[in-house]
């Protein structure tokens, strides 16, 4: 499993695994854990980044509506992991 090391607003460093990724309307989504195993918190983050840039820029998924879109399609994808929201 993948391992990519976030950069914080507050310039900290944060390690998620990439579990899963989906690209739904032209936009990229990350379905990322914070620790390996079953008792692991999983994050959907969202790919802002300018088609021209060279480093990717994501952020959490806030919008309860767009959440829930994008949990499904992954709960699709994984149907053997037990997701919760």
């Amino acid at each position: 499993m993948e391992k990519i090391k976030f950069q914080m607003e507050d310039g900290s460093d944060v390690e998620f695994y990439v579990e899963e990724q989906t690209r739904i309307g032209g936009v990229t989504y990350l379905l990322v854990s914070d620790s390996f195993g079953e008792e692991a918190t999983a994050y959907i983050l969202k790919d802002l980044s300018e088609d021209d840039s060279k480093e990717a820029c994501y952020e959490m998924v806030q919008d309860d509506d767009e959440l829930q879109a994008v949990f499904k399609v992954f709960e699709q994808m994984l149907d053997d992991v037990d997701l919760e929201m």
